[in-house]
């Protein structure tokens, strides 16, 4: 076993028991902090598939802005047990009936298609064709952006402007009193 394999095995470990964490861990503020941590080790996934850009903006989007984000959202609801409201029996019940199908939904396509997937990882794309050697960093990733697919990319950044711009109007907008 080399190292890719020991370090893709730990990271997945670290993934999976953060992401469990998320989910049981009764205070809010810690299931955000496991929250990070899974998004830490899917950087460390990215490394290993050689991704770069994606490694760091996972870092500075993810785990840095988006989870602050929810930390200060927690912290201003001040989330406690005594204001969280009780789910019925009945409601348990149906998400573990969700859970359960979904888990076996999965392993069944999984195992279906377990002969199709290469057990050793290669450095071929599912074509056949080898990689460029600057596969996953920024400078392909831009030229590719401000070339191929310009159009788009400026119709995003208008629907941005628009978000952006009607979201300024919606909170700005002085509520109105009938009287």
């Amino acid at each position: 076993m080399d190292l890719t394999n020991i370090a893709f095995i730990a990271f997945s470990a670290i993934t999976l028991i953060c992401a469990l964490m998320v989910v049981l861990a009764r205070n809010p503020i810690y299931s955000v902090i496991f929250l990070i941590l899974t998004m830490f080790s899917l950087t460390g996934h990215y490394v290993l598939l050689q991704a770069q850009f994606i490694a760091v903006i996972n870092i500075i989007v993810y785990a840095g802005a988006i989870m602050v984000l929810f930390l200060f959202v927690l912290m201003l609801m001040n989330m406690n047990a005594s204001n969280e409201p009780n789910k019925s029996l009945l409601w348990k019940v149906l998400a573990g009936f969700i859970s359960g199908g979904t888990l076996i939904t999965l392993l069944v396509i999984y195992l279906k298609n377990m002969g199709d997937i290469p057990i050793q990882p290669t450095n071929n794309s599912a074509l056949g064709a080898a990689l460029p050697p600057d596969f996953g960093y920024v400078k392909p990733l831009g030229k590719m952006l401000f070339t191929d697919y310009v159009f788009p990319f400026e119709i995003a950044s208008i629907l941005f402007i628009a978000a952006m711009v009607g979201a300024v109007f919606l909170g700005s907008r002085e509520k109105r009193t009938d009287n």
